[in-house]
């Protein structure tokens, strides 16, 4: 009984945490296919917060259910090493699509006689050396590919968090609320463009705020209000509604005075240095949603909910396939002209090829060539006939 009641007890996977980081990934792909209609009416253009903040929340939770126990379990030098095996990881998943992304440039301009290099990546073409450094140091970030460079500085961050844990419950939020408050009083970055001095559009130091909220919470060190409390979801409900004329695109477009507003209250770096009012926003929200399908949580394996499922356990092979396929399919969209029929069909065959990949890379994980063999077939029973005499093989066969 002793023996068996040591055997570590494997945590219940949450499947609404898989749930959103599908629903996640498919938001990016319409977020990042070009002149794209339906990114009009993505969550984003209802609130301050957007997509960007349920992957990044959703991560720091992920990353305290994966590497958390490790820390905890086997102490901080593995814990660290386990971190630095994962950056290792995201580094060259990074470096690789940005070569990909090159490559099918190239490919498009060679096959069609586009000018996809040039527009995408002109600094290859100015000044290669300093672009090509820029590239592989993460000093130069094109457009769109600022989520993984964020992440990989997050994830630096970890070890730093459960070592302050130790000599303090309470220094790993000092840290968190330090460095989020540098970016907004000393402009506290890093070098993103090395020809204009830009910094990081995502910069970590304020992204990491809301990836330990989720951190914090995945190692219970941060507790949440009890769901569907009347009050909370009450006010969460009006800082929601409040949040919609200030940020639909429709309203700004035809009252200036809520334009107005928006401009006084958020300044031009809100989501670079992420405002504390799409946090805020994105914290009412989550509280909301979690609330109202409580009720139905046993059933988010069903239907929908199970294909995004299926994506959200492939969150870094389905992002990678997102990027890429908004990139190939709005050249398609070029040539085949933006009518919406044509938009739906491409955002559609863009979500079905993000599930496929998701498949695929779901089973290459199995490694199903490691499980038991086949049993062999029988040998044949005419092979060792060849040996008899011809008495012998004329009697058997009749």
């Amino acid at each position: 009984m002793a023996a068996h009641s040591a055997v570590p007890v494997k945590r219940a996977r949450d499947e609404r945490l898989d749930v959103f980081r599908g629903l996640t990934m498919l938001i990016i792909f319409i977020a990042h296919l070009p002149e794209n209609s339906w990114n009009a009416w993505i969550p984003a253009r209802f609130g301050f917060s957007s997509g960007a903040e349920l992957f990044v929340f959703c991560s720091g939770i992920a990353s305290a259910l994966a590497f958390g126990g490790v820390f905890t379990r086997r102490g901080l030098w593995l814990g660290t090493a386990r971190i630095a095996h994962r950056i290792w990881q995201v580094y060259w998943a990074q470096i690789g699509l940005v070569f990909g992304l090159i490559g099918l440039a190239a490919g498009l301009d060679r096959a069609l006689g586009l000018a996809e290099i040039a527009r995408q990546f002109a600094p290859l073409l100015s000044d290669p050396e300093r672009a090509l450094f820029g590239l592989v140091t993460l000093t130069w970030q094109p457009d769109y590919l600022d989520i993984l460079p964020m992440y990989l500085v997050i994830l630096a961050l970890v070890p730093v968090m459960m070592l302050a844990r130790r000599l303090h419950a309470v220094l790993p939020f000092m840290i968190t609320a330090g460095l989020y408050t540098a970016v907004w009083s000393i402009g506290l970055n890093l070098s993103g463009n090395p020809w204009n001095g830009a910094g990081w559009f995502l910069n970590p130091f304020a992204w990491q705020f809301i990836f330990f909220i989720g951190f914090f919470i995945g190692m219970k060190w941060l507790l949440v209000p009890r769901l569907s409390d009347r009050r909370l979801m009450m006010a969460a409900t009006l800082f929601i509604l409040i949040s919609v004329p200030l940020s639909f695109w429709s309203i700004l477009e035809h009252w200036p005075l809520a334009q107005a507003t928006r401009d006084l209250l958020i300044p031009v770096s809100e989501k670079t240095d992420l405002h504390i009012l799409r946090v805020l926003h994105f914290l009412a929200l989550a509280y909301l949603v979690l609330s109202l399908i409580d009720p139905w949580r046993d059933r988010l394996d069903r239907g929908a909910g199970h294909l995004l499922i299926l994506i959200g356990r492939q969150s870094l092979a389905a992002f990678l396939a997102s990027v890429v396929l908004a990139r190939l399919l709005g050249t398609i969209a070029d040539m085949a002209g933006r009518g919406e029929a044509v938009v739906a069909l491409l955002n559609l065959a863009g979500f079905a090829l993000i599930l496929a990949t998701a498949l695929v890379v779901g089973w290459f994980k199995r490694s199903p060539w490691t499980g038991p063999g086949r049993k062999p077939l029988a040998e044949p029973p005419s092979e060792p006939m060849m040996h008899a005499s011809p008495t012998t093989r004329v009697r058997e066969a009749s």
